[in-house]
C-alpha cells in the first residue's frame, strides 16, 4: 500500500515540553484516515509538521502527497466576502478549480456577497473547506474542523467533506483530528491513536472493531484502550 505520509522518530519540542517524541507512523494513500488522541496527544503538532508549518526537531516526516490545510476553527478573513475569498484562492494557486470551489459554496448556500465575519460557525467551516479543496491537494489535512459545530451542522460538513472529495478529479487522502470518536466512526476507514505523543494504534477501522471481542462501536475501542495507555 503506498502511503501519503511517512514519519520516523518524529520529534518536536515547544520549549521544554516535547509535544512529539519517537513519533513513528504511516498514512495510508487514498483513504479518509481518523486521527484521534486525548488532549495534549500532539494532535495538532503532528498536523502542522505534516503541513510545513513547523520543522522537526528530531527524526523525518515525508509528505508524498500536495496538502491543503483547515486549521482549528476554520480561520478565514473576517473583512473579505465569501468572492473574496475565493478570487483570493485563485491568485494564491497554481491548481486552483474554480469550477469545484463554486459548487462547494453553492452546496453549502453561501451567499458570495456575505462577509466571512458575519458567517456562522459551520458556513465558515464549509468556506474553508472550499478553499482547501479548490486546491486540488493530495492530501486533505482536518484539524478538529467541527469541534465548535452543532450536530446538526457537523452532520452537514461531514457530507461536505465526503462530496468534495468525490468531486475531486484525482484520488484524495483525508487526515481527520477530531475529539468526536463518532465523526470518525461515520467517515473514516483507517483509525490512528496517538498519546504520549507516539502512536498507540493503528489500522483498518474493521480490523480494529473485528479484533476486539469486548467493543462493539469505535468510541468503546477508542476510550477502553486509551484507559491503558500512560498519557
Amino acid at each position: 500500500m503506498d502511503n501519503a505520509i511517512e514519519a520516523n522518530a518524529l520529534g518536536k519540542r515547544h520549549g521544554r515540553r516535547w509535544a512529539l517524541a519517537d513519533c513513528t507512523l504511516t498514512v495510508p494513500a487514498g483513504q479518509v484516515v481518523g486521527l484521534v488522541g486525548p488532549n495534549g496527544a500532539g494532535k495538532t503538532t503532528l498536523l502542522e509538521l505534516a503541513v510545513g508549518l513547523l520543522r522537526p526537531t528530531t527524526g523525518t516526516i515525508t509528505v508524498r502527497q500536495r496538502a491543503g490545510f483547515v486549521a482549528q476553527g476554520a480561520p478565514v478573513y473576517a473583512g473579505l466576502s465569501v468572492a473574496d475569498h475565493l478570487r483570493m484562492g485563485q491568485a494564491l494557486s497554481t491548481r486552483w478549480e474554480a469550477g469545484l470551489a463554486r459548487r462547494l459554496v453553492d452546496a453549502a448556500c453561501l451567499d458570495p456577497r456575505q462577509r466571512a465575519g458575519r458567517l456562522s460557525g459551520g458556513q465558515r467551516a464549509h468556506l474553508a473547506l472550499a478553499l482547501a479543496v479548490a486546491k486540488r491537494p493530495g492530501l486533505l489535512v482536518l484539524d478538529e474542523p467541527t469541534a465548535n459545530l452543532d450536530p446538526l451542522a457537523r452532520r452537514e460538513f461531514l457530507d461536505s467533506v465526503a462530496r468534495a472529495v468525490s468531486a475531486a478529479a484525482e484520488s484524495t487522502t483525508v487526515l481527520f483530528s477530531s475529539h468526536l470518536v463518532a465523526d470518525l466512526e461515520r467517515t473514516c476507514g483507517y483509525l490512528i491513536v496517538l498519546a504520549g505523543g507516539q502512536v498507540r494504534l493503528a489500522g483498518p477501522v474493521d480490523a480494529l472493531l473485528a479484533g476486539s471481542a469486548h467493543c462493539q462501536s469505535l468510541d468503546d475501542l477508542v476510550v477502553s484502550y486509551l484507559r491503558e495507555v500512560p498519557r
